[in-house]
């Protein structure tokens, strides 16, 4: 059966107002041929989102109103292991609800980050490509040992730098910030096989006004990663609000316009050095 994620806005509850509601689903999924997994609960924007395995998003929204009449604002098709790459985590055991590595409850929001070889391709063609592969081969080692020390997820690679997704925006940037202290620290050892990069980083909910998981975000925090410069950490500025009262250092940089957004987007860099 296909997978969907189903997304609810603007949602005035508790977290045992949640829970009750994702038991009466479960109650009533049977008499459907649906089954609902797990979901998360973001109290602060009154955001839920559910992942169902169910034959159409129709019959997923049926359950829904037999269990408790709040059907879903939009139901979108996923891939399990995307799902598992964004949001994979812990569900409290019985309730169905996700929480985080700490035991607080899971709403969703996820940072997402992109590491890019500055120069990868003046690289290839200066070392060859099987100097170019060991360099990047490098990368993609030191890159995840950092995100996943600080409960981040690689989601892939992406030939040359890597995407990844964090619960915390604060364990974002201190991973982003020990991965350009860690090739600083390399390419003193190894003057003559520098690894230079540039990292961007965005954050949003699952699903938003578009039809993929976490789109929005992906895209921009992709060209944030584009408007760094070399060994340059810079963040959108919803990344910022969120680690307000942690001790980050932020440069201010203005807004500036984006490929593939309407608005310019505004920026700050963070200080690592």
């Amino acid at each position: 059966m296909p997978l969907y994620m189903d997304i609810h806005h603007k949602v005035d509850a508790t977290p045992d107002d949640v829970q009750k509601a994702h038991l009466s689903d479960l109650e009533a999924q049977e008499k459907f041929g649906v089954k609902y997994l797990k979901y998360w609960f973001n109290p602060q924007a009154g955001t839920i989102c559910c992942l169902v395995h169910a034959p159409d998003p129709e019959t997923a929204n049926k359950v829904h109103l037999a269990a408790h009449g709040l059907a879903a604002d939009k139901i979108i098709e996923v891939q399990d292991e995307v799902v598992e790459a964004f949001l994979g985590g812990s569900v409290d055991a019985g309730s169905g609800r996700m929480i985080s590595p700490a035991g607080t409850p899971d709403g969703g929001l996820r940072t997402v980050l992109f590491t890019d070889i500055a120069g990868s391709t003046s690289m290839t063609q200066r070392l060859g490509d099987a100097e170019a592969m060991k360099i990047i081969r490098a990368h993609d080692s030191l890159v995840r040992r950092e995100i996943e020390a600080r409960q981040g997820r690689v989601v892939k690679h992406t030939g040359d730098g890597t995407m990844a997704a964090f619960p915390a925006a604060s364990s974002a940037i201190y991973a982003s910030m020990a991965i350009q202290k860690a090739f600083h620290v390399h390419n003193q050892r190894l003057p003559d096989r520098p690894i230079e990069v540039r990292i961007g980083m965005s954050a949003g909910e699952p699903v938003d006004e578009g039809q993929d998981l976490f789109g929005s975000a992906v895209q921009l925090a992709r060209r944030v990663c584009d408007a760094a410069e070399t060994s340059q950490i810079r963040v959108s500025n919803v990344v910022r609000e969120l680690c307000i009262g942690k001790e980050i250092g932020f440069v201010d940089l203005g807004a500036a316009p984006l490929r593939g957004f309407d608005e310019p987007v505004h920026m700050y860099e963070v200080r690592w050095s």
